[in-house]
This record gives C-alpha cells, structure tokens and sequence, in this order.
C-alpha cells in the first residue's frame, strides 16, 4: 500500500425529503464513494515552479484549479465499482465544471451541508455523508480527515473506509487500488 494512504476501516441511503441531495443514480449494489474535490480532485499546496505543477490550470467561477489531467480516468474506473457522490463544499457549484473537464458521462449526486463548510477540517460533512449513505458501504476521500471522522467510522455498523488524501497530490492510481479492492471486498461480504 502507498505509504501516503492510511485507510481508517470499520464495521445510513436515500435522499431527503428536504431537498438537501440531488435525484439519486441507480446504485447497483455497489457502494458509495464520497468525494472531496479540493485537495482530492483540484490539487494546491505543491512546490516548484508552475510550468511543473502536478496538473493544468482550469478557471471555474475565476478562480484557477490545478486538475490532474488522469483524475477524469481514475475517477471512471471507481465508476465502475462505487456510486459516486459529491462531498464537498461545493456543493452543487461540483457539477458546473467538474464533469467535462473530468471526461465524466453525467453530472453526480452532490450533499449539502447548510452553511457549516470549513477550511481545512472534514467533521462538517458527516452527518450529510451518514444521512445519504444510510446503512450501506461507504468510502470517503478526503485531504481533511478529522478525528470526527474517524470517530464516526469506527461507530457505523455498515462497512466504511476513510482514505486521506494529500492536497498536493490529490487522487492516485495507488487510491484507486485500494478503494477498488476494498469495493470487492464489501460485495463478496454481500
């Protein structure tokens, strides 16, 4: 395993009535993938001069995001095994650009979470994430992994992986790997 990926494993689905998801996609069975997009998806933090950086530059509402050119390719083969779902502060702002520039076949679900987004933690989202996920499997990326987080995984009854993710770096093959081992894991438990 990567040494930079440090999965914290442990042992609620639907959308609301309220109107805080969007339509849910068919699932299939297969578990859900929560992902971030800053840190994860649009990378910051790196080193060294621009012409080096770890992606190109896209401007989304004027402001430039560094998007690794393979996040689309990585982001389509956990396609295959996850639901995907937005969690991020982005909310449903993920959806204006994120899908073309990422090569995605279709606009993803995304949560909400009234107003309570800050920078640099993750403990804002789970109550979203354990109210979309309800007692299925859940992966969750993310570059702000908390002890919240880990806390709450450690308590779902339902299969959960956290995988910390470094802003600089954001979503690797390595990732990839170990969600997509982690998804055959989960259906052959089923």
């Amino acid at each position: 395993m990567h040494d930079r990926i440090r999965p914290a494993i442990s042992g609620p689905r639907a959308g609301s009535s309220d109107g805080r998801y969007a339509p849910l996609m068919s699932s299939n069975g297969r578990p859900i993938l929560a992902l971030d997009v800053d840190g994860v998806i649009s990378l910051f933090g790196f080193d060294g001069p621009l012409d080096e950086t770890p992606g190109r530059f896209h401007l989304i509402d004027g402001v430039a995001h560094c998007i690794p050119d393979e996040a689309g390719a990585r982001l389509a083969r956990l396609a295959e095994a996850y639901e995907l779902v937005w969690a991020t502060g982005w909310e449903d702002r993920a959806n204006d650009r994120l899908p073309l520039i990422l090569g995605l076949e279709q606009e993803l679900p995304y949560l909400t979470f009234g107003g309570r987004a800050r920078f640099g933690t993750a403990h804002w989202k789970v109550s979203a994430i354990d109210e979309y996920a309800g007692d299925r499997p859940v992966a969750w990326i993310d570059d702000s992994l908390d002890p919240t987080c880990h806390s709450w995984a450690k308590k779902r009854s339902a299969p959960t992986l956290l995988v910390p993710a470094e802003p600089d770096v954001g979503l690797t093959d390595a990732h990839v790997e170990t969600l997509l081992s982690w998804a055959a894991e989960v259906s052959d438990a089923d």
